[in-house]
């Protein structure tokens, strides 16, 4: 399915001893980053997350917390490791003897994971429920970006409609342009050559090859042909990010183009409005993979 880069999964499991959660955010990025925040003990398993993230995802910024608490049901069996806490605070008391900073010490302080007295098997039970849990998060996270990203597909779509419109406005136009500005010309060359002696058939000819250098039927194919592309890239369902990239250059090159040849107004308005569907695709477009 079409994903956004945009998205968040989470999952949650309770064990035995403790409680771990999961969270995954993802946001656009040209290429694919992940940085995990989690504690040492899961430090094994990073390589073996991170296989599973460039599994599913082409391309995103992603942020991984990995969490764990003591399970609710242990909560009142909590036992301090009374020699750990005792270590910190002589630690502390040390480093703090020739400074004028009195050493204050609240007994909640000692109630986080770091004054627990360590499971035996606390590592194996918290690496066990990471990798149950982990590719829960993951599937989590690719629903919410292909749930974004038919959002954003839908939105694309109806700028592409906006900006095919402003372009049929052009087609009926463009054999009616060129002959006001042939006749504009025949009538400035006509009396130029009256002062200039300036031979008919020379004259016909720089008309000619003005004319040619004015034409936009080559941009209107391109685009025609570009548009096409497009609308079939955003029934698809895979990657699609960079392809849209690069036909919006495209596009936006043939835009310009019919834009610095015409002199019509008709066909001017249209090309502003076209230029700003095309840069309202460009912002969407960023957020796909």
């Amino acid at each position: 399915m079409i994903q956004s880069m945009t998205g968040y999964g989470r999952a949650e499991k309770e064990g035995d001893n403790f409680t771990l959660s999961v969270e995954i955010k993802s946001v656009n990025h040209r290429f694919k980053d992940m940085r995990f925040k989690m504690g040492s003990v899961f430090n094994s398993l990073e390589i073996e997350l991170k296989k599973m993230l460039e599994k599913e995802f082409v391309r995103g910024s992603f942020d991984i917390y990995v969490n764990y608490k003591r399970a609710q049901k242990l909560q009142s069996e909590v036992e301090l490791d009374t020699l750990k806490i005792s270590n910190y605070v002589k630690m502390i008391s040390e480093t703090l003897k020739d400074s004028s900073v009195e050493l204050k010490v609240q007994p909640t302080e000692f109630l986080r994971n770091d004054f627990y007295v360590e499971d035996e098997n606390k590592e194996d039970e918290l690496i066990s429920m990471l990798t149950e849990i982990f590719p829960l998060a993951v599937e989590n996270l690719k629903s919410s970006r292909e749930e974004e990203g038919r959002k954003l597909v839908n939105k694309l779509k109806d700028h592409l409609s906006e900006y095919r419109a402003e372009y049929e406005k052009i087609l009926p136009l463009k054999e009616g342009y060129q002959a006001k500005v042939k006749e504009k010309l025949l009538k400035r060359f006509e009396k130029e050559a009256l002062d200039l002696k300036i031979e008919e058939p020379r004259l016909l000819q720089e008309v000619i090859y003005y004319l040619e250098k004015l034409d936009i039927d080559e941009e209107i194919n391109r685009i025609a042909i570009h548009l096409e592309k497009l609308s079939e890239i955003l029934t698809g369902h895979k990657e699609m990010g960079r392809q849209i990239e690069f036909l919006l250059q495209e596009l936006n090159r043939e835009t310009n183009t019919i834009g610095s040849k015409s002199g019509d107004n008709i066909i001017s308005e249209s090309v502003v409005q076209m230029k700003v569907q095309l840069e309202k695709i460009r912002e969407q477009a960023l957020n796909i993979q």
